[in-house]
């Protein structure tokens, strides 16, 4: 479904049903260079068990209008603005990769639109390598490969994958390479330019927080998250709630949510309220 959110168009995929209603929203963030269709085997589950979905297209990706934003900051901004326009009463945010960097800081800057955190393949840092990032901002079609190569797990590369003929490398490597051009090169180039802005922000968190990690994501390690960690375990300490929940995946790379769909299914089951 498209909204007019500051002006543009926005595209959500919300699983066939309503985004109004009474049940809890979910709001699922993409991340660098992808779009909504990277949720497409969670959205319509969590839509017809207990929760209303929304897995959103920034600025400029997908169906979405505008330039891409450029900064975390910006985007955590425009992020909370619509889950203002969806939900006065908040929303929890799933994210992914970059999508994780947006919902962290989501929840540290405006902490009324957020109810609960679910963060897939994060990391207290994300610096990008100086070939990815060169060959993102040209445009080059080997950003994807790379990105796909460094992104699946080596069962996914080689077809493991439950669904028969679903070809995740072919897939992941077509979904980055129909994103517009700059996109991937901006969205890359926030990361980066981040820093340690995660563990910055996990120290302002007081909401329930469960990690997600592959155990074999090369992008952001299970080892990298552990700054992130501490900070949120500092944080929860200081609100005094439960310490983040952190499960790991085994098999999946960083691509998790595609490559060990009922994994990602049963972490997101405990971590979100039904209604």
């Amino acid at each position: 479904m498209d909204i007019e959110y500051r002006g543009r168009r926005v595209r959500l995929a919300t699983g066939g049903r309503p985004v109004d209603g009474d049940e809890p929203l979910v709001v699922l963030v993409h991340g660098a260079g992808m779009d909504r269709t990277v949720w497409q085997l969670q959205t319509r589950w969590l839509a017809h068990h207990g929760r209303r979905a929304a897995a959103v297209d920034l600025p400029g990706h997908g169906a979405s209008e505008g330039p891409p934003l450029t900064s975390i900051g910006e985007l955590a901004d425009w992020l909370a603005g619509l889950v203002e326009t969806l939900d006065p009463g908040g929303a929890s945010l799933v994210g992914h990769s970059m999508g994780s960097l947006v919902a962290l800081e989501t929840a540290a800057r405006h902490p009324g639109a957020v109810q609960r955190l679910v963060l897939m393949g994060v990391a207290a840092s994300m610096p990008v390598h100086p070939d990815l990032l060169a060959a993102a901002r040209a445009d080059d079609p080997l950003a994807a490969r790379l990105i796909t190569s460094w992104g699946l797990a080596v069962p996914s590369r080689l077809g493991g994958h439950p669904t028969p003929g679903l070809w995740m490398s072919g897939g992941s490597t077509a979904l980055l390479a129909r994103a517009p051009g700059g996109v991937l090169g901006a969205d890359l180039a926030a990361c980066d330019a981040h820093g340690t802005g995660a563990v910055d922000a996990a120290g302002a968190v007081a909401c329930p927080v469960t990690l997600v990690l592959g155990r074999d994501d090369k992008m952001t390690p299970v080892r990298a998250a552990g700054p992130l960690v501490d900070a949120l375990t500092a944080a929860a300490s200081d609100a005094g709630i439960d310490p983040p929940t952190v499960v790991v995946v085994e098999g999946a790379g960083h691509m998790m949510m595609l490559e060990d769909p009922a994994a990602v299914r049963r972490a997101l089951d405990e971590a979100l309220p039904v209604a």
